[in-house]
């Protein structure tokens, strides 16, 4: 069994895609317990709960007053602490093509970008780009100049508005900050409705994960993720990033933004997170695995309730 890892959510909204699955991986023989051992441990996770300065010039939400801290939602925010997401790209020409996406991190008012960031799960910045109607996600790994600019080929499978979040921890920071931009695609946009509720997912290539658990608004409640390939479990997940796999929620609606690392243990089949959804409502998750050298996604549509288990009845098993 593995220890809960208790992840605060970073509230409101949620709209993302994810959709594409990382890779198409190659016939691989039934997967067995296996005698590989996988390089490193699972990491446990952290939650990035913040609470955000009184507003200014429009950028912040709603900042801390006074008489009580309100916390704004991950992700929502292009500024916050001081810290801005200065993306250089805002709009693509046309969907399919691959193109470059430039941006940077910068401090305060000057302009000055950051250029020293801690190192948090084997990279300084993760870089997350999410359609509005939740059925696009890329999960990607820019590289730095020396300038602090940073830059990453992405491609983007269709028209219409996207979100695009920086989860990254300044060197100057103890506690990391997850800011948003709206990035968008030329070409006719017809969004679609988001994918019914479902306890299974695929990821290509007859890998299928099960979901076990609910959400509660307002409380912790426990996910447990199961991988199995070909209907037999996989009890040799690899390592990536540092752990076993890797989650982010996204509230339907708003954009909010939840980070979630695993619990630790492994490898596998089965990967646990302890979440709590900041409202009652309808959420995305987009688990990242590895497997046989190749990352994939698993995605799923869940509705948060008042507890765990107060949710509408959900397709699957």
């Amino acid at each position: 069994m593995q220890t809960g890892l208790k992840i605060t959510a970073f509230a409101a909204a949620v709209a993302a895609t994810f959709g594409t699955a990382y890779g198409v991986g190659k016939g691989v023989d039934p997967v067995t317990a296996g005698e590989q051992k996988a390089a490193g441990h699972a990491e446990g996770g952290h939650a990035k709960e913040k609470e955000a300065e009184e507003a200014r010039d429009g950028h912040a939400g709603h900042g801390a007053s006074a008489a009580g801290a309100v916390a704004v939602p991950g992700g929502l925010q292009i500024s916050e602490r001081g810290y801005t997401l200065d993306l250089r790209t805002r709009h693509l020409a046309a969907a399919g093509e691959r193109t470059e996406l430039s941006f940077a991190i910068t401090k305060d008012d000057t302009g000055r970008k950051v250029t020293a960031y801690r190192t948090e799960h084997g990279k300084q910045l993760h870089l997350i780009v999410a359609s509005r109607d939740l059925t696009v996600y890329r999960h990607l790994h820019p590289a730095r100049a020396a300038d602090g600019t940073w830059k990453t080929p992405v491609e983007l499978p269709k028209a219409g508005g996207y979100r695009v979040f920086a989860d990254f921890t300044p060197q100057a920071e103890k506690e990391g900050l997850t800011l948003g931009a709206d990035l968008a695609v030329a070409g006719k946009y017809a969004p679609r409705d988001l994918p019914a509720a479902s306890r299974t997912a695929g990821a290509g290539d007859g890998y299928e994960v099960r979901l076990s658990g609910g959400l509660g608004a307002g409380s912790a409640s426990e996910l447990t993720l199961s991988v199995a390939k070909k209907g037999k479990p996989v009890t040799d997940l690899q390592p990536y990033l540092g752990s076993y796999g890797h989650l982010v929620a996204l509230r339907s609606g708003d954009l909010a933004y939840l980070h979630v690392h695993p619990n630790k243990g492994g490898p596998g089949p089965e990967v646990s997170f302890t979440a709590t959804a900041p409202s009652t409502g309808t959420y995305r998750l987009f688990l990242d695995f590895k497997h046989n050298g190749t990352v994939r996604t698993a995605e799923f549509t869940v509705h948060a309730g008042k507890s765990a288990g107060d949710h509408p009845k959900e397709h699957g098993h």
